[in-house]
């Protein structure tokens, strides 16, 4: 037993040193709750994260923003996390896969659309997703298929909207979507195509238009708490919370949107672009 608690310290230092700060305990003897979450959570989740702990005031949250991928690897090798979020819910539906999360705390909190983009230095002259049907593109900026989400999606709405034959010798290629979004902002593509949440808080570039939700899979934010959580009441209580009117409100600020009573994760089944 102690072996098996010295290990989980082990890889929580590790998780700590990797991804960067901890919110230390404001009290000796609150209650603690560890949270890990995505680097790109982080603007949002320095918002709210305060708002949970001034409503549950024998809380303190210690918070690890990291990689998903990052997190995920250091929990399946027994990470002490009571709340896991990551960028998107694939890493949730990962651990479920290996029996490596609690049954009864997965919760889909909210969802967010896909969004064509321009730079604001060096616009395009687009006023819609339908002129990529009749105007000349140089360059598109999408998310590389094979490695990202965000391109899986992007390529699903091009070949919704029969554009992949029309647009693919302009595409270029970003590992993920802050290199979309840098393609977009210096002008290399004239267009790009990432999520909202990414989007809104990129001050350089702006919002074309939006991809209608029928032309790719629903894309959604999870949490859940997996095996090594040892604060399982205290999780319960910040998914209620992460599902309140108020926070939802925050949310949306940060181009997030409510959650679809008939979005679940079985129904998130991946549509073969």
């Amino acid at each position: 037993m102690a072996f098996t608690h010295t290990l989980r310290t082990f890889f929580f230092i590790g998780i700590i040193v990797f991804t960067g700060s901890v919110i230390p305990p404001a009290h000796a003897q609150s209650e603690i709750l560890t949270v890990a979450a995505a680097s790109s959570l982080k603007d949002v989740f320095r918002k709210i994260l305060p708002l949970f702990e001034a409503q549950n005031r024998s809380v303190t949250v210690r918070v690890i923003y990291g990689p998903s991928k990052t997190i995920l690897k250091q929990i399946e090798q027994g990470a002490p996390v009571d709340v896991f979020l990551p960028a998107l819910s694939e890493e949730i539906d990962q651990l479920e896969r290996k029996g490596l999360i609690l049954q009864e705390t997965k919760q889909v909190y909210a969802q967010t659309a896909l969004v064509l983009i321009t730079s604001k230095t060096f616009p395009a002259h687009f006023g819609s997703i339908q002129d990529l049907e009749t105007k000349p593109v140089r360059h598109i900026a999408i998310g590389d298929p094979s490695t990202s989400a965000v391109g899986k999606d992007a390529l699903q709405f091009l070949k919704s909207r029969n554009l992949v034959s029309r647009l693919k010798s302009q595409f270029i290629y970003g590992e993920h979507s802050r290199a979309v979004l840098d393609l977009v902002a210096t002008g290399e593509a004239e267009l790009g195509v990432v999520y909202r949440t990414d989007a809104i808080e990129f001050k350089q570039v702006r919002i074309v238009d939006t991809a209608p939700p029928e032309s790719h899979r629903p894309i959604t934010y999870g949490v859940a708490s997996p095996w090594t959580a040892d604060n399982v009441s205290g999780a319960h209580d910040f998914v209620s919370f992460l599902l309140t009117e108020s926070v939802q409100a925050e949310l949306k600020q940060y181009g997030f949107e409510p959650v679809v009573a008939d979005v679940s994760f079985t129904q998130r089944q991946e549509i073969k672009p």
